[in-house]
């Protein structure tokens, strides 16, 4: 087992890695069981790499973007050109940023302005009488088109990846 200090810098959390810690009980406090971290030394979830989804994101959503915001403008018109809203979705995910409670149901009405998509993707849903935006990666589609279903999943595949925007 793997132990990391959450405030280490990217280059220590690698020798940690390498190394691992003489003493387990040391460790009280860590990041615990982390054997795969991205660019940023955060922890990467395991899934499956997919060539056929990773080409057509290079190609499509991230192609020609040459710095973070460039990436996330990407993302955006990726997505936004790709869904068809409105569509109902469930949550998948309770985050702190957003009041959803996993399993509740949602009718997604747009992507939220592109200004608050610089760092994740957001889109605006009905909630309780009035609009609200949530991240994406909260939300599985239902009974959605083909176009729709592929633009999410390709975002969901992208952050499970660990990939971030800026």
């Amino acid at each position: 087992m793997t132990f990391l200090l959450p405030q280490a810098g990217f280059a220590r959390k690698v020798q940690l890695l390498r190394r691992g810690l003489a003493d387990p009980a040391a460790a009280v406090g860590y990041t615990v069981g982390c054997t795969r971290m991205n660019k940023k030394g955060f922890c990467m979830k395991e899934i499956d790499r997919d060539e056929e989804r990773e080409n057509r994101i290079e190609s499509e959503a991230v192609v020609d973007a040459y710095g973070p915001e460039e990436q996330a403008l990407g993302w955006y018109y990726y997505i936004e050109d790709k869904i068809t809203f409105p569509f109902t979705a469930s949550c998948i995910e309770e985050r702190r940023i957003s009041p959803l409670k996993k399993g509740e149901q949602v009718t997604v009405t747009s992507m939220a302005p592109e200004d608050d998509c610089m760092h994740e993707m957001f889109v605006e849903i009905e909630w309780q009488d009035r609009s609200l935006g949530v991240p994406l990666a909260q939300l599985e589609p239902l009974k959605v088109d083909a176009s729709t279903l592929e633009a999410i999943a390709d975002w969901h595949y992208w952050i499970k990846r660990g990939y971030q925007l800026g």
